[in-house]
């Protein structure tokens, strides 16, 4: 593939367990998903010099692996923070006060989507429906879903990060 840049090359240790991860899944049915939900829960993100091993094991280009870690909003190719807040977007949230929300958490925290706190501790980030829309706004701190959310409670949650 002429023209296309490089990533990073992998070190052999994290090739080598990128490359166990693949086997695990040799033979399976559309494997990438998996695949890449299980680097994900190795190295807590998919590292750009994943993607190219991956492709090649897979037949796929870098660019279409790219593609599909870019499309959803679960794979992450940054490192989070040790603790993740998202925050419900979806229109049901918004009609409850997501909005308003939003903007006091992220002046709270001063932090904007995507950005991680620069001590590593938390990252912010917008999700699109956690299915509790009749408990709007939702929010979700690490594993423990929260309905009818405040930015006094998720201040609490995140440490009083404020």
């Amino acid at each position: 593939m002429p023209n296309q840049p490089r990533a990073r090359p992998v070190d052999p240790e994290s090739a080598a367990r990128i490359e166990a991860i693949i086997a695990r899944h040799a033979g399976r049915e559309g494997p990438l998903l998996p695949i890449l939900h299980d680097v994900q829960a190795e190295f807590g993100f998919i590292p750009e010099a994943a993607q190219p091993l991956i492709g090649q094991a897979l037949a796929m280009s870098r660019a279409e692996v790219h593609g599909v870690v870019s499309f959803y909003h679960d794979f992450r190719a940054t490192p989070a923070g040790r603790h993740v807040l998202r925050l419900c977007r979806a229109e049901a949230c918004q009609s409850v006060g997501a909005d308003a929300l939003a903007d006091q958490l992220r002046v709270a925290l001063g932090l904007d989507w995507h950005q991680t706190s620069d001590d590593g501790a938390l990252t912010l980030e917008p999700v699109f429906c956690l299915g509790l829309c009749a408990c709007g706004p939702a929010a979700q701190f690490d594993d423990r879903l929260v309905g009818r959310a405040t930015a006094a409670g998720l201040l609490a949650l995140a440490g009083g990060r404020a």
